[in-house]
C-alpha cells in the first residue's frame, strides 16, 4: 500500500522509525526490535539508511522483512549525495523487486572524510533532485523530510521553507519532521508552510529524551532547540539513568497528547531501537487510542 493512501484514509496516522544493526552485527539482531513493535499496530515502520549508504543492502532486506513476514507497510530511507545516478537506479529496482513501494527521499549527510570524492558531476546536490529522478520513473509514493526550524545548513528559515516547497512540487507525497521539543514551533511551521502552499500531510517526529549527552549532540546537529522545562529536566535527572528514562517518556507523551488535541497528521517515534520506549509511551496514551480509533 502507497502510505499517502493511509493519511487519506485516517488521521493521525502512526509510525515509528528503526535502524539497521551495524555492518559488524548480525542482522537478525534487529528481529527482536521489529517483534517487540508489531503488536502496537503501526501504520508503517521507516528503515534508516547508513551514512554513505554504509547499510543500503541491509535497509532494504529489513524493509522487506517488515512488510512480508510482519504484513506491515514499510517506508525505505535512501540517500543520495553520494550516489552516481546508476547506483541510485539499482536500488530503486531492487526495492521495487521486493514489493517496497515507499521511499523516504533524502540528500544525506555530507561524508565527514574531507578527501572523499563525490561523484563528478554530481547527480543529487538536493533531495529534491532524487525525488524527480523517483518520480520519473518509478510508481513509488515518496516522503520527504522537513525541518520545524529549518535545515541547519540553510541560512535563512524563508529559504528553507522556499525549498521545501521546491521539493514537494517535485513529487513528495508527504512529509516527516525532524525532531522538535516545543510544539509551538511545530505549529508556527505548519502555519508558514500553508502560506507557502504546501499542502501535503506532515507527520511531527517526536524522540524520546533518554540521555543528556546524546540529545545534546543530536540537537547541536539539526539546529533544534530545547525549552528550558526539558533543560531543567535534563539537567535534573542526568546522572540517574532510569529516572531521565521515565521524564523523558512523560515528555515525550505530554508532547503527542498536545499534537493530537491539536489534530496533527501523524505521529512518527523515533525508537532508536528501543521498543520498549515506544510500548510505554503508547500504553501511558490508552485515552489518545481510542481517540485514534473513532
Amino acid at each position: 500500500m502507497l502510505i499517502k493512501n493511509i493519511f487519506s484514509a485516517k488521521k493521525p496516522v502512526i509510525s515509528f522509525e528503526i535502524f539497521p544493526p551495524k555492518k559488524d552485527s548480525p542482522i537478525e539482531t534487529i528481529y527482536n526490535t521489529i517483534d517487540a513493535l508489531k503488536d502496537l499496530t503501526p501504520d508503517y515502520i521507516s528503515v534508516t539508511y547508513g551514512a554513505g549508504g554504509s547499510t543500503t543492502n541491509r535497509t532494504v532486506e529489513i524493509a522487506t522483512l517488515i512488510k512480508q513476514k510482519y504484513g506491515i507497510e514499510a517506508l525505505a530511507h535512501l540517500t543520495s549525495i553520494t550516489s552516481t545516478k546508476t547506483e541510485i537506479a539499482g536500488i530503486i529496482e531492487n526495492l521495487k523487486t521486493n514489493g517496497i513501494s515507499n521511499i523516504l527521499a533524502l540528500r544525506g549527510d555530507l561524508p565527514q572524510d574531507p578527501d572523499f570524492k563525490f561523484p563528478d558531476p554530481l547527480h543529487f546536490r538536493l533531495a529534491k533532485d532524487l525525488v524527480t529522478a523517483i518520480q520519473k520513473n518509478h510508481d513509488f509514493c515518496i516522503a520527504g523530510a522537513c525541518y520545524p526550524e529549518g535545515h541547519p545548513e540553510c541560512d535563512s528559515y524563508e529559504k528553507d521553507l522556499i525549498r521545501l516547497r521546491e521539493k514537494v512540487d517535485a513529487g513528495v507525497d508527504f512529509l516527516i519532521t525532524q525532531l522538535f521539543f516545543d510544539n509551538e514551533i511545530f505549529y508556527q511551521f505548519i502555519e508558514d508552510k500553508t502560506r507557502l502552499n504546501i499542502n501535503v500531510p506532515v507527520t511531527a517526529g517526536i524522540m524520546p529524551v533518554l540521555n543528556k549527552k546524546q540529545i545534546e549532540r543530536i540537537t547541536t546537529m539539526c539546529r533544534a532547540s530545547l525549552p528550558k522545562k526539558l533543560i531543567r529536566i535534563m539537567e535534573r535527572y542526568e546522572h540517574n539513568p532510569e529516572a531521565l528514562k521515565e521524564a523523558g517518556i512523560a515528555y515525550a507523551t505530554e508532547q503527542i497528547i498536545d499534537l493530537l488535541s491539536w489534530g496533527v497528521d501523524g505521529i512518527h517515534i523515533y525508537t532508536m531501537n528501543r521498543p520498549e520506549v515506544t510500548r510505554t509511551i503508547i500504553q501511558n496514551m490508552s485515552v489518545i487510542r481510542n481517540y485514534i480509533s473513532k
